[in-house]
């Protein structure tokens, strides 16, 4: 009776352990939509949580838009009521696979991997390729990537008005450390 209980106990926790999964909800995201000789207008959320199955390679990270912080308190206010409009749009998500990622091939020198997927923000969806510098340390999986985005591609406004002072082109970085997470 013992091994009938024992056999499958065994094959659901092989299972569990097959399924691993890496996270942090502690990435950092920043954005820069700064023009020279103007206010930086330069973002940093906290808070973003990145998702990795080191298995398949797949990623998906989501971040909450009004987790953004800015040095000018006025500058959060119209990133996120006139041009994010986080109460309508409060998160962006990407979700994608890194081409040929190996968890056994890293090591502490970071190695480029292309990260195929697709962006949601603002409540629109674009395909992205980007590279990211991926690297081990110790037991954890470190995570670098930077890109850029046009605000036309997911419909974000820019007044006439201040035009001249933001970019319509955003440089976005994301540094993420990822643990396996051991529910």
């Amino acid at each position: 009776m013992k091994k009938i209980i024992l056999v499958p106990l065994l094959f659901a926790s092989l299972l569990v352990f097959a399924q691993e999964k890496m996270i942090t909800k502690s990435g950092i995201i920043t954005f820069d939509a700064s023009f020279p000789s103007y206010d930086e207008v330069k973002g940093t959320n906290i808070g973003a949580t990145v998702v990795l199955n080191p298995e398949t390679g797949e990623i998906a990270s989501l971040v909450l838009m009004k987790g953004f912080h800015f040095e000018i308190a006025l500058m959060e206010e119209h990133f996120n009521e006139n041009y994010m409009e986080t109460d309508r749009y409060p998160k962006a998500i990407f979700r994608g696979q890194i081409e040929a990622f190996d968890r056994k091939t890293l090591t502490s020198n970071p190695k480029d991997f292309v990260m195929n997927g697709k962006l949601e923000i603002h409540g629109k969806a674009k395909d992205i390729s980007v590279i990211a510098k991926i690297s081990k340390v110790g037991p954890r999986v470190v995570l670098n990537t930077s890109f850029s985005v046009n605000t036309s591609d997911f419909s974000i406004p820019i007044p006439t008005l201040i035009q001249y002072k933001l970019a319509s082109k955003v440089n976005i970085q994301l540094a993420a450390v990822l643990i396996t997470d051991y529910k």
